[in-house]
């Protein structure tokens, strides 16, 4: 059963709605005769798909502003909708064969199921390993496993399954927070009379250790200060980049430090 949108509900029908499962948007009109001839095609793969793909309907001439943002050029255009961005898409009438094939590839792998029924069980980690088993390098597995790892100190095993999604930008977070975190237990106070002292690597690990506790802003002026030392620019600045991973590009403390940083090294 497909879900009529427009520009008032797309962002919670599609945009939210597809950080939780794919959605597929049929971009049609009512004078549009070949979007009437690929509706009961799409609407009978959706009803297949229902637990796992939702279909959402946009009338572009209700809606022209979303057709025009998603550069709809001709109708009937479909477009597939995962995390907020189009992942595929395709114009025109297909055959029901190829639409199923679009829809297979959205759903959910056995190594997703898998991953959601650890999310609700009480010992996750066999099922995550099993998704693991499935497909080595699925990334919501390795994320969720290595979280769990960690949690329990078994910091060098979570780090070594991060290695294995290299590209992943949570995965770096990740690791980076997990770094960080090994200098939750240093003594803060000996730390800031040592840097006030001169010492500019215990600057940096004073760093490393507010950053530890939460304390990123100023975590983040400690280590800018110590980049300006040579003996301890390149601990400092990996110590940046690290809270720039844990913190997310769009933080506004990572847009104001990073060019504090490339004035420092630079």
């Amino acid at each position: 059963m497909s879900t009529p949108a427009d520009a008032t509900t797309f962002g919670t029908e599609v945009l939210e709605r597809s950080k939780t499962q794919s959605v597929v948007v049929d971009f049609w009109a009512e004078w549009c005769g070949p979007c009437h001839q690929l509706s009961p095609l799409i609407e009978r793969v959706a009803r297949r798909y229902e637990d796992e793909v939702a279909l959402v309907k946009v009338d572009v001439d209700g809606a022209p502003e979303l057709a025009r943002k998603y550069r709809v050029q001709g109708i009937p255009a479909v477009k597939a909708f995962k995390d907020g961005a189009v992942v595929s898409e395709f114009t025109g009438v297909k055959p029901e064969q190829a639409i199923e094939q679009f829809f297979a590839a959205l759903a959910p792998s056995a190594s997703d199921r898998l991953v959601r029924r650890a999310r609700d069980a009480d010992d996750p980690e066999p099922l995550l390993r099993e998704a693991l088993e499935e497909e080595a390098d699925h990334e919501p597995a390795t994320l969720a496993l290595a979280e769990l790892l960690a949690g329990r100190g078994e910091v060098e095993p979570a780090l070594a399954l991060l290695d294995k999604i290299p590209q992943s930008r949570a995965a770096a977070a990740l690791r980076s927070r997990l770094n960080l975190e090994g200098a939750r237990g240093a003594d803060v106070s000996d730390l800031r009379e040592r840097a006030s002292e001169g010492d500019a690597h215990a600057r940096v690990e004073l760093g490393r250790a507010l950053a530890a506790q939460g304390s990123h802003e100023e975590a983040l002026d400690e280590l800018l200060a110590a980049v300006s030392t040579p003996a301890a620019r390149e601990g400092a600045r990996q110590a940046i980049l690290e809270i720039f991973d844990v913190l997310g590009p769009d933080h506004e403390l990572v847009a104001r430090a990073r060019p504090r940083l490339a004035s420092a090294l630079y």
